[in-house]
């Protein structure tokens, strides 16, 4: 008989024991039949560490955006999450619970409420504060970062007309399973994601970690608040955070210094402010492995032959399939960098009116991607111009990054009128902007559980 408890475990985080297993130092220093609870700094900086559990993100709103398409053959051979994702029904799960696009999260948010509860037994000396801040400011941002992760697939778009109204997501505040479980309206996810990132940014270190990408840093926080208000179309407070980040760490990578190999970054580039990656577990997106992910032909064209990211960014196979990205590996990247935050300056710059800060932005950008000498700036004579290259650059620069999903919602809620089509075996599927699919299900397990409202599709 399973308990309560682990149910309600299973629910936050997907989890099948609380703390143990995890690291065998904890185990080692309790009986193993005791369930360990720790206690340590040191405790606490191994467990925000678990990157098997902490660097994964949801991959639904990838393998439901326009950036590439399957063949029929092989999208009938998958789960039934992607495969229905793929075509946008209104049931994806056809009644399979365990979905870890929302138990990563809620597992990273169970992790970080048992560091934030656990840390203020922890008595701050001069010895520790700098210690004892990082830690506090990673849990934070960490618990951040899997809310706003939730709530890109599973509420409603940003809308200050109607988010006290909107349904949002739980937010769990405390590692205590017990508690009953509600959700709360788009406007308080926000208000509690921007609570946690305001609050971690000036207890995390200035400097990016290079050698421990998995924790957070001030450059992260801010990158992450510039991506937080860029979704909230609040453009003066994204350009703002943007410009902080790139104060502090604003390194872009010359591509001519790179090969076209199979794995052309190192995990540890000097762009990347956070690493997480998509959703390991997905049968699609999985770089150079599933051949049967096949670029979108209008996104590969759209590349001059003299821009690098052609190359860099995908096979040279027919047909054409993305290959590995700042992960390192096959896994596909979905955290912070400074090329995304270079382009959310860029597109507020114009938005706010200042034209050429923009454009300088997107052609320092765009001469570290291209061959030597062969970029040249083009001439632009409209805020509208400017902003349309600057949103084109922007798919460009960062495909297969979990981003393109709340691209479409926000823009299309901005008026782009951004229509999706999938072909598949003679049948046409179509998502039209501002749909009611563009906010996926909850998964049927959780709704049982918990007795949450479940979105309506």
């Amino acid at each position: 008989m399973i308990s309560k408890l682990i149910y309600a475990i299973l629910f936050t985080g997907g989890i099948s024991c609380l703390l143990s297993c995890h690291k065998k130092e904890f185990l080692d220093q309790k009986p193993s039949s005791d369930l360990f609870v720790p206690s340590t700094l040191q405790d606490f900086q191994a467990l925000l560490d678990n990157d098997t559990y902490m660097s994964e993100t949801p991959v639904l709103g990838e393998l439901s955006s326009d950036n590439f398409y399957l063949p029929y053959d092989f999208w009938q051979t998958l789960t039934p999450k992607e495969h229905n994702a793929y075509i946008w029904a209104s049931d994806i799960y056809q009644g399979i619970g365990s979905v870890g696009d929302w138990n990563f999260p809620y597992q990273q948010v169970f992790y970080a409420n048992v560091v934030l509860d656990g840390i203020k037994k922890v008595a701050i000396t001069s010895g520790n504060a700098q210690t004892w801040n990082a830690i506090k400011g990673s849990a934070l941002f960490i618990r951040a970062y899997a809310f706003y992760n939730v709530s890109q697939i599973f509420a409603p778009v940003y809308d200050k007309n109607t988010a006290d109204d909107d349904l949002g997501i739980p937010l769990r505040l405390n590692p205590n399973v017990d508690e009953p479980t509600h959700r709360a309206t788009v406007n308080q996810t926000y208000t509690q994601i921007l609570s946690d990132l305001l609050e971690a940014k000036d207890l995390l270190p200035d400097s990016v970690p290079t050698a421990n990408l998995n924790r957070p840093s001030k450059p992260a926080a801010l990158a992450l608040l510039a991506r937080v208000y860029l979704s909230m179309q609040q453009y003066d407070k994204a350009w703002a955070y943007a410009d902080g980040c790139l104060r502090l760490h604003g390194d872009l990578i010359d591509y001519n210094s790179l090969t076209g190999s199979p794995l052309p970054f190192n995990k540890s580039n000097k762009e990347t402010l956070y690493q997480s990656k998509l959703l390991s577990s997905t049968d699609v997106l999985k770089g150079l492995v599933y051949k049967n992910c096949i670029v979108d032909s209008t996104l590969y064209q759209s590349y001059n032959t003299n821009d690098l990211r052609r190359s860099i960014f995908y096979t040279a196979n027919t047909p054409i399939n993305p290959k590995g990205s700042y992960n390192g590996s096959i896994f596909l990247f979905s955290g912070l960098a400074t090329d995304e935050v270079y382009l959310i300056r860029a597109e507020c710059s114009v938005r706010l009116g200042n034209r050429s800060a923009g454009m300088s932005d997107l052609n320092n950008l765009l001469q570290m991607r291209w061959k030597t000498n062969t970029y040249v700036a083009p001439t632009i004579d409209s805020d509208d111009t400017a902003l349309n290259l600057i949103l084109t650059e922007r798919r460009k620069e960062l495909p297969f990054r979990g981003l393109r999903w709340t691209d479409l919602r926000r823009l299309n809620k901005d008026g782009a009128n951004i229509t999706l089509t999938r072909q598949l075996n003679g049948q046409l599927y179509e998502l039209k902007p501002n749909s009611s699919l563009y906010v996926l299900p909850i998964p049927p397990d959780v709704i049982q559980f918990s007795n949450i409202p479940q979105n309506n599709r």
